[in-house]
């Protein structure tokens, strides 16, 4: 038994994995609709890990929702790359009827909390971060096959705030796509979904309009279309090609200039690997985020 952890840990653990490696705390990480995250203890490698548990009772007639569920881990695990959340481990307890998955933490919650904590951060900073989550999108969007999150947004995006480092999240509405890159079910976060969703057909491109939009949420610490007390207008004013009022208060010109990029109309959005390549990241090239970009490779 001393692989695992043993019985006089057991005191502090509210539950162990069944393979007696992975402890969970009572303390809660957060929570969503579907699933509670809490703090675990991954007793092999003697690092803090998050143990995301759903509750499979909530969908005990909905075999599709349970099957989501399970692919979204299934898709996790064949993802590697520094900023996409890893996951190590997954189990369904029978008894509990709960799915379990082990991913890695983040020390500093989301980026959306994040932000709203530290108020003053510069143009910089705020390009680091972009271009790490820019660097996560293209790693998935030039995946075998193609991934597309159709649910980024800032509260899915993960930062460890003593290294500047994040990591996007969350892929519960994430699809698998074919050679020709297109899906077609809507779903997402109204404020951050592309106009083509809502046509029902779409590719990977979807993510780089809500991408913009959490770079506009970045800078100017406000929801995009906070102005609109319902779905159905902001429907009206994303198919309608109106901007969020948000966008007023970005005073930067270059910062302004990309987001509108990321919101172009499809044929003229551009991908991922061409974002990248942007003038807008030009004075943080010389920083060292780059230094692991080999990691950057599928493995």
């Amino acid at each position: 038994m001393n692989s695992g952890i043993d019985d006089r840990d057991m005191e502090s653990f509210e539950e162990v994995d069944p393979a007696g490696r992975y402890g969970r705390y009572s303390e809660l990480l957060g929570s969503g609709a579907v699933k509670k995250v809490y703090r675990a203890f991954d007793h092999e490698e003697g690092i803090e890990v998050a143990w995301n548990q759903v509750k499979l009772r909530n969908f005990s007639d909905d075999e599709t929702m349970i099957n989501r569920l399970f692919s979204e881990v299934r898709l996790l695990r064949s993802l590697r790359n520094k900023n996409i959340i890893a996951l190590y481990s997954v189990w369904r307890d029978k008894e509990k009827n709960t799915l379990n998955f082990i991913t890695e933490v983040c020390t500093s919650g989301n980026l959306r909390e994040y932000r709203k904590k530290h108020k003053q951060v510069s143009m910089k900073a705020l390009k680091k971060w972009s271009r790490q989550i820019l660097k996560g999108l293209d790693y998935l969007h030039t995946h075998e096959p193609c991934v597309i999150h159709r649910d980024l947004n800032c509260s899915n995006v993960l930062i460890n705030g003593n290294v500047g480092q994040v990591k996007i999240g969350d892929f519960g509405l994430a699809a698998t796509v074919g050679k020709n890159h297109s899906a077609h079910s809507v779903l997402g976060t109204p404020e951050f979904m592309a106009p083509e969703l809502y046509d029902e057909n779409y590719t990977e491109l979807i993510d780089i309009y809500s991408f913009g939009m959490c770079v506009l949420e970045m800078v100017t610490l406000e929801l995009p279309y906070s102005e609109c007390d319902n779905v159905v207008k902001i429907y009206k004013k994303v198919t309608s090609g109106v901007r969020p009022l948000a966008m007023n208060k970005v005073k930067d010109p270059e910062a302004k200039a990309f987001i509108e990029k990321c919101l172009a109309q499809p044929r003229a959005r551009p991908s991922a690997a061409d974002l990248l390549k942007d003038p807008f990241f030009d004075s943080i090239l010389d920083d060292d985020d780059d230094e692991n970009d080999d990691e950057n490779s599928n493995s």
